[in-house]
């Protein structure tokens, strides 16, 4: 490989030289990747088609030691350093210009221990790969809603989907997490062993190092479970949400559930006339006896005459991929997100209206009713927002650049003026685009951010790891 010209962490321009390349390369297992590879472009790319960074160099690694040595290779010239898991996050925190990507995605070994009910899965592994290893044996991490969504990025901001007020977060769920530090030591960490940097890890991000492998606490999931996705016109929207309100008060722990205003994509099964409209979509999820869910969810189907009920059985692994043709890989996706203090009617009037105003078909208004589990953790964690009765994502998803201004707009708008309702705190595995900076972390995390200062001082005081959610180390 030729010399390649990198970037600092102060962004001073680094000539790295081709000897001191090749004798990186030559310690990895994996693969190493500069601009002149023709593996480089497809390395590079990530899901969101909105991010478009040309790293210095690209480390494919397949172990702990891989890790090690680009930690090492970083901080020997003073690179810029993003750690790629799934590659699935909005922000694109993934990859940098100029630096040194330290890619994960070939580190996927996962071990099911069906009789301890608990999983070791590594920092490259999706969802849906750990939904198949375990669903083999009946059980479950509480993963996410995607099934390509990577278990690291998720794990780390917290992690809500389909199993969240039965079984919490996927943070929750943590056992243990095996660490590669800023100075390149591998730690363990778990309620016994570096318990500060545990309870950091469950909520923080990737701020304290490279998490190379996770251990789950695994729960009896499926092998089906009754799933309830119901489309009724946007022109009842009012109604729809406030009946959506008042079915969730008094909701099981067994059924999480989100109302999303979304337009009726143009393919089957969904009506012809129906293509392009507007909606409000129930979509459920009861995790006990498929039996109980059918009559739990039935409200949510009967509620008025419908566009389409796509409610059933479903196996759990079918409901965990429900939305992946929803969000594809290269599609351009700009997302917002707050927590909101209720769904009272001012707050279901300006959802309408800002989904009306939604300029692409693809953009949604995600209202995901929390409780349950999520605020009874088993144990402390840096995740904060937990007494929160509902959370916003606002999510504006498009295909082509030029209309890269009006989507952002859109997003832009419906954040400023739903924030009224809610106390700024954000959930920051959906944001990505963290404009506010600082002053979002400490909206959010509270008392909790000068604890998470204080370990990333221990574990990271330098601020390595800043390509994030990024906790200032505290001095």
């Amino acid at each position: 490989m030729p010399p390649v010209n990198a970037l600092s962490r102060v962004q001073a321009p680094i000539l790295l030289a081709e000897n001191e390349i090749a004798a990186f390369r030559g310690r990895l297992t994996g693969s190493l990747y500069g601009p002149d590879d023709p593996n480089y472009e497809a390395a590079r790319s990530v899901w969101n088609g909105m991010i478009d960074r040309r790293p210095a160099l690209i480390a494919r690694c397949i172990g702990v030691a891989d890790v090690v040595e680009a930690v090492k290779f970083a901080r020997q010239h003073d690179l810029l350093v993003a750690v790629r898991g799934g590659g699935h996050n909005v922000a694109g925190t993934g990859t940098v210009d100029g630096g040194l990507v330290i890619d994960l995605s070939p580190m996927k070994a996962i071990r099911v221990d069906p009789a301890m009910r608990m999983a070791r899965a590594e920092g490259g592994a999706n969802w849906g790969e750990l939904d198949r290893a375990t669903q083999a044996y009946g059980l479950a991490a509480p993963g996410g809603v995607v099934s390509d969504t990577g278990i690291a990025g998720l794990t780390l901001g917290g992690g809500f989907g389909w199993l969240r007020r039965k079984y919490g977060l996927s943070c929750d769920a943590l056992l243990a997490v095996e660490l590669v530090t800023a100075e390149g030591a591998v730690l363990r960490a778990s309620e016994n062993e570096n318990p500060e940097l545990f309870w950091a890890v469950r909520g923080g991000g990737g701020n304290f190092g490279i998490v190379t492998a996770f251990e789950f606490r695994l729960y009896p999931v499926g092998p089906e479970v009754m799933q309830a996705i119901v489309l009724y016109p946007l022109e009842i929207g009012q109604v729809a949400l406030r009946f959506f309100r008042e079915q969730m008060r008094n909701a099981p722990d067994e059924l999480s559930s989100f109302a999303i205003l979304q337009r009726v994509p143009p393919v089957e099964p969904y009506p012809k006339e129906w293509h392009h409209k507007s909606t409000v979509i129930f979509a459920a999820c009861y995790s006990g006896a498929p039996d109980d869910g059918e009559r739990v969810v039935q409200p949510l189907r009967a509620f008025a005459e419908p566009i389409i009920d796509l409610s059933g059985r479903y196996p759990y692994l079918d409901v965990q991929r429900l939305f992946d043709e929803d969000y594809p890989h290269g599609r351009r996706y700009y997302w917002k997100s707050t927590y909101l203090d209720s769904l009272d009617d001012p707050v279901i009037d300006r959802l309408i209206a800002h989904a009306e105003a939604a300029p692409s078909d693809h953009s949604t208004l995600d209202v995901w009713h929390m409780g349950g589990a999520v605020g009874r953790p088993d144990g402390d964690t840096a995740f904060r927002s937990r007494s929160a009765p509902y959370h916003l994502s606002i999510e504006a998803n498009w295909d082509k650049p030029v209309d890269d201004a009006d989507n952002l707009a859109w997003a832009r708008e419906v954040h400023r003026d739903l924030m009224r309702f809610s106390d700024g705190s954000q959930y920051f595995n959906f944001p990505g685009f963290l404009e506010d900076g600082e002053s979002a972390l400490r909206q959010t995390f509270g008392d909790a951010y000068s604890r998470l200062a204080r370990v990333k001082g221990q574990f990271d005081p330098d601020n390595f790891f800043r390509v994030n959610a990024n906790i200032l180390p505290a001095r």
